[in-house]
């Protein structure tokens, strides 16, 4: 799909990069106000003023930072008259929403061949990812609404969102390919955050203000459905984050079982946030952050790669470097060359070059681990490397990769 939005490789990189700059850094925003107004929730207590509980205030909370003394206090429902100015906090999720929309298919949808398609997982044309990708994102929001509104019962309502990422990820684990799935569910998931403020925490917004405009007692409900949404989204930001850098890790995304994977760290990522949360309130419990710990070294055993089985005649006979460079040549350097022959690439990826013998056995034990071991590259098998092609690279390595 490169050719329906052809951009100059140079300007493509310099896209690719403010992109991402801006993603981050609206995406630290985001989540860190997330953070705070949780944090600020979880701090508040009874307000010690007879005149504050009579105005309707229903908590407060004193903080210091930067110098200073801050008395913060929320009302019930909302104060006697509107305050000016009033200050929003939607745009830091917007921002990061659209950008992170803007990359996808800046780079995703674009490159679908190379980041999304796996011919060993579906025969999907580059058209078809994109279309399924895109009709998965508008799905993710509307099976979460759904259940929100039609589940009360929060910890029921847990248990269901659970299992339906988990499901989801098992799901698109079998149409894309390993890194393709992790930022496919990441995408679903800021989707869903970015949905809870635009059609839910916002739009409440607006109706408790119209409300006071017209003289009205605003209606506690919309604020209360806001609040549910932000904690949600409070509890998904960890899980987000894991999918997204994740992506990089190989070990992950190109094991065989990488949707339970996913899956796992996204638990542990939410559970962490579980601590933190309680802690807020006052609560340490210090079981959680072990039990995360041991989870994570338990996965990473559990996931370790495994020493390559012999070939069926035994150890191979040993690898001639020539060989091992026509297949590093076929399959690889159409990527990692100082001129790659890629068109997703203007430069090599990560800025590995493996066009001369010294840089193919100076990233042998790189080859061994993405190409033998994980299985990760090349990306989506584009190039078509054999099993037979892995072994041997495996073996020459094995062999002192001479």
């Amino acid at each position: 799909m490169a050719h329906v939005l052809a951009v100059d490789p140079y300007w493509n990189d310099w896209l690719d990069f403010l992109l991402r700059w801006l993603h981050v850094v609206a995406g630290i925003v985001w989540i860190g106000t997330s953070f705070y107004f949780v944090a600020l929730d979880n701090h508040l207590r009874p307000p010690q003023s007879r005149r504050d509980v009579d105005e309707g205030v229903g908590g407060e909370s004193w903080e210091i930072h930067g110098g200073g003394f801050y008395r913060i206090q929320k009302y019930r429902v909302a104060p006697a008259e509107l305050p000016e100015p009033l200050y929003w906090f939607k745009w830091e999720a917007y921002t990061t929403w659209l950008s992170g929309l803007a990359l996808l298919v800046t780079l995703y949808y674009l490159h679908a061949d190379v980041y999304l398609v796996d011919p060993g997982v579906a025969d999907l044309s580059s058209g078809e990812a994109v279309g399924i990708s895109v009709v998965l994102l508008a799905v993710a929001w509307l099976v979460y609404d759904a259940l929100c509104r039609l589940l009360r019962n929060e910890l029921i309502l847990a248990a269901a969102l659970v299992a339906a990422v988990a499901l989801a990820t098992f799901g698109v684990s079998n149409l894309f390919g390993g890194r393709g799935t992790y930022i496919q569910i990441g995408a679903m998931l800021g989707t869903i955050m970015a949905g809870n403020v635009l059609f839910v925490i916002i739009p409440g917004h607006w109706d408790l203000i119209r409300a006071k405009e017209a003289g009205h007692d605003p209606d506690p409900a919309p604020g209360l459905r806001g609040k549910q949404r932000s904690v949600h989204n409070n509890y998904l930001t960890l899980p987000v984050v894991i999918a997204m850098i994740s992506n990089h890790f190989s070990a992950a995304y190109g094991h065989a079982h990488s949707w339970a994977i996913l899956v796992a760290l996204m638990l542990v990522g939410a559970w962490v946030r579980h601590f933190f949360n309680l802690r807020h309130q006052g609560r340490d419990v210090w079981a959680i952050p072990v039990t995360a710990a041991i989870a994570v070294v338990v996965l990473a055993f559990a996931i370790r790669p495994r020493e390559s089985a012999a070939p069926a005649g035994g150890r191979h006979a040993q690898v001639a470097f020539a060989r091992v460079r026509q297949i590093v040549t076929a399959r690889c350097v159409p990527c990692h060359s100082a001129n790659p022959s890629n068109s997703a690439f203007e430069t090599a990826p990560k800025g590995i070059m493996l066009d001369t013998p010294r840089e193919i056995r100076s990233q042998a034990d790189l080859i061994e681990q993405q190409a033998v071991r994980s299985r990760a590259m090349p990306l989506g098998n584009a190039t078509g490397m054999t099993q037979e092609e892995r072994d041997l690279l495996g073996a020459w390595v094995d062999q002192g990769a001479r």
